[in-house]
């Protein structure tokens, strides 16, 4: 499938998704189009992953700053897991938040929200991070089979590629994404090499384990361009080393 194409086939299942939102008024933004959805039942399903083994084996997680996923963010904060969350759009040389809960001065509920994060918490380079257990990230729409759709801007595949690449995700990394019921669709979800997919997905009433996830090797770099790679500081970085 042609990259036009693909984006094309994309967008169509987002679109999909959206406007099932809306109509079931499933969702606390006043309009979900363009972002990943705040979802009602976000804590029921963050309840749910905290219940499995997973999740109480994990001691580092890795979350995206979505307002879906802070109460997942949260209550890795309340059980004393350490959380490392994106700067947005990855800007910084040091592209990831630290939020060490043996050292939060705040109730995690507060530390674990995106702009108290990024008021409160030190930034760190990839190569400081710890190995990561369990990786949280938001979606838009997602299938059974784990092939997942963000929003378009592509982040959460770069910081997967990043993190692979500096040896932080590991085969026995748990990729995870908390969603509405309705974001999980029959409709089959174009993919490229560098699209991440997930072992789990976790709604406030079912956990779905996937097959064969995809786990991309690393950054393919032929699929960024140099506005991108210039964009991102640490990806700059490691092209030019």
């Amino acid at each position: 499938m042609a990259a036009s194409s693909l984006d094309q086939a994309k967008q169509a299942v987002r679109t999909h998704v959206w406007d099932a939102l809306t109509a079931a008024d499933a969702v606390h933004d006043a309009s979900v189009h363009g972002r990943i959805p705040n979802f009602k039942g976000a804590e029921e399903a963050a309840a749910r992953l905290a219940g499995l083994p997973a999740w109480q084996r994990a001691g580092v997680v890795k979350a995206v700053p979505d307002k879906a996923q802070l109460p997942v963010r949260a209550r890795a904060l309340e059980e004393g897991k350490t959380v490392y969350m994106a700067v947005p759009k990855l800007a910084t040389l040091k592209p990831f938040y630290l939020l060490d809960p043996a050292t939060l001065t705040i109730p995690p509920a507060e530390a674990a929200a995106s702009r108290t994060a990024a008021a409160i918490a030190p930034t760190v380079e990839v190569d400081a991070l710890r190995p990561l257990d369990l990786i949280i990230l938001g979606s838009v729409a997602v299938n059974r089979d784990g092939a997942r759709i963000g929003k378009g801007a592509g982040y959460s595949d770069i910081e997967f590629a990043l993190l692979t690449e500096a040896g932080l995700v590991t085969p026995e990394t748990m990729v995870v994404t908390t969603v509405h019921a309705l974001q999980v669709t029959e409709t089959p979800i174009p993919t490229t090499e560098h699209d991440v997919s997930v072992d789990l997905i976790v709604t406030p009433d079912e956990s779905i384990v996937c097959p064969n996830p995809r786990r991309p090797t690393g950054v393919h770099w032929s699929d960024l361009t140099a506005e991108k790679i210039a964009a991102i500081p640490a990806l700059a970085a490691r092209h030019i080393a």
